[in-house]
């Protein structure tokens, strides 16, 4: 077997290390990040996992480099600022400006280069503004977040139907499945080239794709420990399918280039 396609880097790319005024969820957020290094390793990534708040986003940039795929994990709510929307809304975070600035510009390396890439969550955010999209700043209807509850409770399960034909569905194998989700932003406008690869009963954009790249972001957390327990090695195999194929369609270039 080709030797690029049993020594694939992954980079995980969450928020920051460290959030001392916030130990519960910062002691959540760990959880989940962890499992996503977890399953990659397990499915045979190299792994490497790096906050975009933590350095620069020059740093940040020069550090995924040589990444063959990328998962952009949770966290905090974006700066509104990055997709025209204004502070003071209702279920307001922290926000990490360093890390969006970063993130997006991962994403938008990504597309040009044809990187495949995945978005969990704040993930999916992050694709969307960095491609122009906007998003909700907030709702608060019990449906994709459980209210008024320890952060161990906040998941909620509900059900998703995936576009037929999408790649996500082709990754998951069904168009029906459940999820466990736990925000308060959603998708507003899509960004340049994005198509909604899924919804929620109430009709929101759930997942989105790109239309030629291989980049998908979901809404939920496939990475908690009580989602059904296929659904973030499914994900991750759809990384690695895009990843392989990129190499097999690049190798004939670069032999020809050679000879």
């Amino acid at each position: 077997m080709n030797e690029e396609l049993t020594n694939r880097m992954l980079v995980v790319v969450e928020v920051t290390t460290a959030r001392p005024d916030r130990p519960a969820y910062h002691a959540k957020v760990q959880v989940l990040n962890s499992r996503v290094v977890a399953e990659a390793k397990a499915a045979g990534w190299s792994v490497t996992r790096v906050a975009a708040a933590d350095v620069t986003p020059a740093d940040l940039s020069h550090l995924t480099a040589d990444a063959d795929a990328l998962v952009i994990v949770g966290g905090e709510d974006i700066t509104p600022s990055y997709y025209g929307g204004t502070i003071g809304y209702e279920g307001e975070t922290a926000h990490f400006a360093t890390a969006d600035e970063g993130q997006i510009a991962l994403v938008q390396r990504a597309l040009a280069l044809g990187t495949p890439l995945l978005g969990i969550c704040r993930g999916l955010q992050i694709i969307n503004v960095a491609l122009g999209g906007t998003l909700v700043q907030h709702i608060d209807d019990g449906i994709h977040k459980n209210i008024d509850v320890p952060i161990d409770q906040i998941l909620s399960t509900h059900d998703v139907t995936l576009a037929a034909g999408s790649t996500l569905a082709w990754s998951l194998g069904r168009v029906d499945i459940s999820v466990q989700s736990a925000h308060h932003q959603i998708v507003d406008r899509l960004g340049a080239g994005l198509l909604a690869a899924a919804h929620a009963p109430d009709g929101l954009i759930e997942a989105l794709e790109h239309e030629s790249a291989p980049i998908v972001g979901v809404q939920w957390h496939p990475e908690a420990p009580d989602s059904p327990a296929d659904q973030l090695s499914l994900l991750l195999a759809g990384l690695t399918a895009q990843h392989d194929a990129r190499v097999r369609v690049e190798a004939p270039v670069t032999s020809a280039l050679a000879a």
